[in-house]
């Protein structure tokens, strides 16, 4: 065999059977230097072939062995089928050199323990791998009838497809109803996106108008004219949406946790912080390259509800908007990031710091009659930069309701489970453990004129129910 100490190779693979040939390629393809050494002078003909560099020899034989400078090396593979042959090699070479990378295959858990002990850096076995590979192709499967099934639905649609957004929109909700949008056109479907409510936060509002997203508020519109309806961002009729109970959706798509969903088709799951990262993923499967606007906005909507990956990120979310950045346009995020505070936010926080009560490191404070709810988690999150603070409940009265916005950092404590424990009989209300809402019908309460008097009964309701959902007893 021929010396080789001066290849100045990255790699040296050691037994080129199949794997051993797939790997020789692969890491040839991806620009690495590669020597394949094996007994098998066959083998060794059909690689050079293919121009890769590559020669006959006994790996255990001291010659073959000697004539390989392992501190010129990146790594050495070591994958013949036989156990005891790899081990003897990796022996022998971690022997002569501690630094080089030293990977080998092994038959059992119990041979790759034995090889990991000797100083082996990485080992592989065919079980482990073809777990790693069925998992991740069954994902694929998985994610390929999804898109099926939806591609089926959409294209079913006789007419104009409606997709609903949340009531009061954010930016995953605005972003994931523009990417469905762009998913259904993509399809040979129109549609228009649809909300009540109000868009009244300032971030949102800036999202909507720098990137010219067009939304229609659903009563204005003709609802009879859609020949189906999606909603994202929320399970359904009535699940934080003023949708008609009455009006049957078809495509229900998003992140929160929810219970017997009813739709042609659903894909509600809780591995991502965002509806728009599982629209991110549609996009990508689909290969559809989403424009500067709607990459953007994207971005913005997991960006603003991971509450910038700080919470509630998973690693779906981080790889859709790495995939989502190089379309990003900066220049308008880092404008609808900032946008004016508005009075109307200054006021309900002066209100809500004015009125603040602490419990430990628990804070409740009424923000009092508010125009607009989406001011509320603003507050909240303000006053969870107190020091001492760990969980904030605001709340206000808007029109015939009670809106109630929680945040908290307590990793003890899921707030969105207490907001439910608390609130569920007499409205509706839920969220995650790092961030929660809810709505409360006045009820009786609405027939109080006297604004002072009914600010103070609901106060005490809110407090009552919500301390005793976190185990602190208080005077009625």
């Amino acid at each position: 065999m021929a010396d080789q100490s001066n290849g100045n190779y990255d790699y040296v693979i050691l037994g080129c059977g199949s794997l051993g040939s797939s790997i020789v390629k692969d890491l040839t393809a991806a620009g690495k230097k590669v020597l394949a050494i094996d007994i098998n002078p066959e083998k060794v003909e059909v690689l050079k072939d293919q121009e890769i560099d590559a020669v006959v020899g006994d790996i255990t034989d001291r010659k073959t062995f000697s004539s390989i400078n392992f501190n010129d090396v990146t790594g050495v593979l070591i994958l013949t089928s036989d156990d005891d042959v790899n081990r003897k090699v990796a022996e022998m070479i971690r022997k002569q050199n501690s630094e080089v990378l030293i990977v080998t295959r092994a038959s059992s858990t119990k041979q790759k323990e034995e090889l990991e002990e000797i100083g082996v850096d990485l080992v592989i076995t065919p079980i482990e791998c073809m777990k790693t590979h069925l998992i991740s192709g069954l994902k694929r499967a998985e994610s390929i009838r999804k898109l099926k099934l939806l591609k089926s639905v959409i294209r079913s649609t006789n007419g104009r497809l409606g997709i609903f957004t949340h009531d009061n929109p954010d930016p995953d909700s605005i972003s994931s109803a523009l990417a469905l949008k762009e998913i259904a056109k993509h399809f040979g479907v129109d549609a228009d996106i649809l909300y009540f409510g109000e868009i009244q936060h300032q971030q949102n509002k800036a999202m909507v108008n720098l990137l010219g997203i067009d939304m229609v508020k659903a009563d204005e519109a003709n609802l009879s004219s859609y020949s189906k309806f999606a909603l994202v961002d929320s399970a359904g009729p009535g699940v934080n949406n003023t949708i008609p109970e009455n009006l049957n959706i078809s495509i229900v798509i998003d992140h929160h946790p929810a219970e017997e969903v009813n739709a042609e088709f659903v894909d509600v799951r809780g591995d991502v912080g965002a509806t728009a990262t599982i629209l991110t993923l549609y996009l990508q499967e689909l290969k559809v390259v989403p424009t500067k606007s709607l990459a953007t906005a994207l971005f913005f909507g997991i960006q603003t509800e991971t509450e910038e990956f700080r919470k509630n990120a998973r690693t779906n979310d981080f790889l859709a908007s790495a995939y989502l950045y190089p379309f990003v346009d900066n220049e308008l995020l880092e404008k609808m990031e900032g946008p004016a505070l508005s009075t109307e936010t200054l006021d309900v926080l002066g209100t809500a710091i004015k009125n603040r009560e602490t419990f430990s490191s628990f804070l409740l404070s009424f923000a009092g009659f508010i125009t607009d709810k989406d001011t509320l988690p603003q507050a909240a999150d303000f006053l969870l930069k107190l020091e001492g603070i760990s969980t904030v409940l605001v709340f206000g009265i808007l029109k015939d309701n009670v809106y109630l916005s929680a945040r908290n950092t307590d990793v003890r404590i899921n707030i969105g489970e207490v907001l439910r424990r608390a609130f569920r009989d007499v409205g509706s209300a839920g969220g995650h453990a790092h961030a929660a809402g809810g709505k409360i019908p006045l009820g009786i309460f609405g027939d109080v004129s006297d604004r002072d008097v009914l600010g103070k009964l609901v106060t005490q309701a809110v407090k009552k129910r919500f301390l005793s959902a976190l185990g602190i007893e208080t005077e009625d």
